[in-house]
């Protein structure tokens, strides 16, 4: 993975591309997304509870968010190893971004790695769900900032 810190979302979307083409078929990509999981960190244990769970995914996933520096840090865990590898996903693409770049952001990267076609309804309904709950956290932490 490269560090993220200095790079706008689309910047990060594009390396997660890239990164995702090195595999010919999906036996590879889901490897690598096993992997991924393995490499997040993990959100604290006192963020674990009912209101941090995001609605409409099938297994778990909390998500916590919180503003540091006008920017919008999030950390994320699932009981599932595949949707904790897409939250995680998600999170570095959006987090330590600005409010304002989370809610203005394009998600291309989803459909260009070719995720899409291979997520089961639930799940693609709960990557859904997790995208609408990270920009409602963005515009929350907006609201305070502003």
């Amino acid at each position: 993975m490269h560090s993220m810190n200095n790079k706008s979302i689309n910047e990060i979307q594009d390396s997660i591309i890239d990164d995702f083409e090195v595999f010919d078929d999906w036996i590879g990509k889901y490897e690598y997304l096993i992997e991924y999981a393995k490499s997040l960190p993990l959100i604290d244990e006192k963020y674990k509870v009912d209101e941090a769970l995001v609605k409409g995914c099938q297994s778990k996933v909390w998500l916590h968010a919180e503003a540091k520096n006008n920017k919008v840090l999030y950390k994320a865990d699932s009981d599932a190893v595949i949707t904790k590898a897409l939250v995680g996903l998600m999170i570095s693409v959006f987090s330590n971004h600005t409010p304002k770049e989370i809610l203005n952001a394009e998600l291309y990267f989803i459909d260009r790695i070719g995720l899409k076609d291979h997520l089961s309804v639930n799940r693609s309904n709960g990557l859904t769900s997790m995208i609408k709950l990270m920009k409602i956290h963005a515009l929350g932490i907006q609201a305070k900032t502003t």
